[in-house]
């Protein structure tokens, strides 16, 4: 997969989340780590009605759901004020599908494409090697 320079790569899953920026101006990928992005879980309620009970103690997935309700809103928030104009998500695969609905329309029309996989804890290497092969 090309990405322009510029571009965004999201890397997560629903503990961790990490920014990174394309700085190459040619064909070979270079990704430069960008500040952390803090993400809130208290306003959301990401897990589509999932809640912790007797009957369904799964608290960590709400927990998890949550957490990647909250990268969508930070990537969603800087898609917004232009901050990020191209976008890679890279995302565990239940990660990814919780992502996808909360995209807002206007990070839609910049995705550049979405890679179903857990890379979060990889080196950066590993990340390039992956979208360049994708």
């Amino acid at each position: 997969m090309q990405i322009p320079k510029g571009a965004t790569v999201a890397v997560a899953d629903g503990e961790k989340f990490n920014l990174f920026q394309n700085i190459s101006d040619d064909a070979d990928l270079k990704l430069k780590a960008l500040p952390y992005a803090d993400v809130d879980t208290d306003s959301n309620n990401a897990s589509g009605g999932r809640k912790s009970s007797s009957a369904n103690p799964d608290q960590g997935q709400a927990d998890e759901d949550n957490f990647v309700g909250g990268i969508a809103d930070v990537l969603n928030q800087r898609v917004l004020k232009g901050k990020i104009t191209g976008l890679v998500v890279i995302a565990a695969p239940k990660a990814l599908g919780e992502l996808r609905k909360h995209y807002h329309k206007e990070l839609e029309t910049i995705l550049i494409g979405e890679i179903a996989k857990d890379l979060t804890g990889h080196s950066i290497q590993d990340i390039e090697k992956l979208i360049t092969a994708a």
